[in-house]
């Protein structure tokens, strides 16, 4: 599904990425751990097709197509989905409005007829039941004072709406407390599929009690230095980042 071949990325002549390798199949879980500054959000944000640091080599393929030059409008009509890690509130604009929008941009790009009221209601209702999501909050500008959780979970309401191929959760878990925690991995596992992936970027290894990934990957100083199964969690809180580049 997405493939990642040596990618390397600069920001002002810094390097902030580099030679990055990854592959994702579908039906999978990874996640992507590191410290603060590691290059996480950046690598997400790249792939997303956001363009705040320059690619000094390298590719990523998304669906055997180069993804690495396109729009993020582009990238989201294909299939790619980004959570963000402090989703920003925009006053005037209720999120039912927002969501609908955005899946019949992704549906006029298949040249598919924008969705039925009827048919958008019910998918509205299904994806709600299946996260325990409250509709109160459709109804609402998008996030104006959102609780941090509320925020998460707005976010993965979206991510069900939508359907993407593959969902980048930014630090989905950030702030949470553990019964908030409990109820956004519920909302990921119960959407995830066979014909779709996701990645998680985050701090801690406690979403890794409650999701198990197929693949954890430790990004430091911008390097991949470790890939491996869940145990790879024990091993970083056991060493540290800097004692696992070492080791």
């Amino acid at each position: 599904m997405l493939k990642i071949v040596d990618l390397s990325a600069s920001i002002n002549n810094k390097i902030i990425l580099k030679n990055i390798n990854l592959n994702i199949n579908y039906n999978e879980v990874h996640v992507l751990m590191g410290p603060n500054g590691s290059g996480k959000s950046s690598l997400s944000s790249l792939i997303a097709g956001k363009k705040e640091l320059y690619i000094t080599k390298g590719k990523i393929v998304f669906e055997k197509q180069n993804i690495t030059y396109l729009s993020p409008e582009e990238i989201a009509q294909r299939g790619i989905f980004l959570s963000f890690q402090d989703p920003i509130e925009i006053p005037g604009i209720s999120l039912i409005n927002f969501i609908k929008c955005s899946l019949n941009e992704i549906r006029k790009s298949k040249q598919l007829k924008a969705i039925s009221s009827k048919d958008f209601r019910h998918k509205v209702e299904t994806v709600s039941q299946l996260i325990g999501f409250n509709k109160a909050f459709l109804s609402r500008s998008i996030n104006l004072g959102f609780s941090g959780g509320e925020k998460k979970r707005c976010e993965i309401f979206q991510m069900g709406m939508i359907e993407p191929k593959l969902a980048l959760l930014d630090e989905i878990d950030s702030g949470l407390d553990l019964d908030a925690l409990k109820i956004i991995a519920h909302g990921i596992l119960k959407l995830k599929n066979k014909q779709s992936s996701i990645l998680i970027i985050t701090h801690y290894n406690r979403i890794l009690q409650l999701i198990r990934p197929d693949q954890i990957h430790i990004l430091y100083k911008g390097q991949i230095i470790k890939s491996g199964s869940k145990h790879l969690a024990l091993q970083l809180e056991k060493y540290g980042y800097e004692g696992l580049n070492n080791s």
